[in-house]
């Protein structure tokens, strides 16, 4: 077959004439005399009409046609309101790539399943759709930052110590020595705002969490911002607009990958529009005694329960600021207006989505660092090179990470983080 392959979207815009497609069989529907087969690419779906009367000696060929085998066909399009997606093509030549053997997945198959055939599921409608809107999301991203410009920059995956937390890392031999896999690259991007001010990235993360819940991942990607001369308030505007920036791109390249997931965008707009609202950790107590008759006690950390009622309040993202010192990481401040919290931020997603973005400005004061270091039980000079910059020319800074599995759950509005990311790595899961 020699003629030019366009894309099945193409071929729709097209509309009518010759067409020339390559792809996979998504579908097939036997009738007496014609074989019906829906063909997927990358861009779309459409109806195939095999007729026996045209491909008599051929029609045992094709009738061995089972689901993802690879094909080629050329034909006339035309439209047709019963075919799913309003066209169809009235195959005239056709190519056989490579039969496939019966496709292990069929309907209704459990979550499990899914995840041991992973590598054959992101064929599937859904995932390519989600896989789609990941790509945008990764592309505004970068966008936005570039930008506001920003600097892209990358720091290392294998690294000395800690960054969050002791128990949470995953241990890695490095010729001998125990050395560990990165929580976030903060501690870098610290060093690098003296050189280049306003940085960011998007690297894995990884977080070796005891947690089998649906918003958690060992590994996942971390966009991370840093930024020179700037307070929280500033950071928290950089922040806002982000999401709304990826949110908006979102909405305008992919309605056909939201619409065959069906997330109700409805949910989404309002984020777009409106301004996340601000409230700080003593309001958020207020709220959740005031207004849904739970009380937390000052100094506790909010949990996700916690966090979910109080988005039940809320049709977008909201930031929630000042948290108590004593439960915050050592290089979070404290506040100038309060001395028991700290000058940091969680960005909350509704509809149960918990966390997006935590962020803080950072301490420059070493004499506060080392006595924050001492309260959490850490080893001060395993923290040496943390501070050392602060020796020559420390400067207000503060920076944010934003779990990128977890935004994408949100914008498609899926059940679990594991499909928001082709091959997940959770607690029991590390294959395929």
């Amino acid at each position: 077959m020699k003629q030019e392959f366009i894309s099945i979207q193409k071929a729709l815009k097209q509309g009518k004439g010759k067409v020339s497609l390559r792809g996979w069989v998504y579908r097939i529907r036997k009738g007496k005399d014609k074989i019906f087969i829906i063909l997927r690419d990358t861009s779309d779906i459409i109806q195939c009409v095999f007729s026996q009367e045209k491909f008599k000696k051929q029609w045992n060929a094709i009738d061995k046609i089972l689901i993802e085998s690879s094909i080629k066909i050329k034909g006339t399009i035309k439209q047709d309101k019963r075919a799913v997606t309003g066209y169809e093509i009235q195959v005239e030549e056709f190519e056989i790539i490579s039969y496939a053997e019966d496709f292990p997945i069929g309907k209704d198959q459990s979550q499990e399943l899914l995840l041991d055939k992973r590598h054959l599921w992101i064929r599937s409608r859904r995932m390519q759709a989600i896989l789609k809107i990941r790509s945008t999301v990764f592309g505004a991203i970068h966008e936005y930052f570039r930008s506001k410009e920003f600097y892209e920059f990358q720091s290392p995956i294998i690294t000395s110590g800690a960054a969050e937390s002791g128990p949470t890392k995953f241990t890695v031999d490095y010729f001998g020595k125990k050395v560990f896999l990165t929580q976030t690259w903060q501690f870098y991007a610290e060093a690098a705002i003296y050189a280049l001010e306003k940085i960011y990235t998007i690297a894995p993360s990884f977080r070796a969490e005891e947690s089998k819940t649906s918003r958690h991942l060992t590994e996942y990607w971390h966009a991370e911002a840093e930024v020179a001369w700037t307070n929280l308030d500033e950071l928290i505007d950089i922040a806002e607009n982000l999401v709304k920036y990826v949110i908006t791109k979102v909405l305008k390249e992919n309605k056909k990958e939201l619409a065959i997931l069906g997330r109700d965008i409805n949910k989404l707009e309002p984020s777009t529009k409106k301004k996340f609202p601000r409230i700080t950790y003593a309001n958020a107590l207020k709220l959740l005694k005031d207004k849904k008759k739970i009380n937390i006690k000052w100094g506790k950390d909010l949990r996700t329960i916690e966090e979910e009622k109080i988005m039940e309040l809320y049709d977008t993202p909201i930031f929630v600021t000042n948290y108590p010192k004593d439960c915050m990481a050592f290089y979070k401040p404290r506040s100038k207006k309060n001395r028991k919290t700290a000058e940091c931020f969680d960005c909350l997603l509704p509809e149960g989505n918990g966390e997006l973005i935590g962020g803080s400005e950072r301490d420059i004061s070493i004499e506060e660092i080392k006595k924050s270091l001492k309260f959490w039980k850490e080893k001060i000079e395993d923290y040496e090179f943390y501070m050392e910059p602060l020796h020559y020319g420390a400067i207000p800074h503060a920076g944010f990470g934003l779990g990128i599995e977890r935004f994408i759950k949100w914008i498609c509005g899926l059940d679990n983080i594991k499909d928001a990311i082709a091959f997940p790595r959770t607690m029991t899961r590390y294959s395929p």
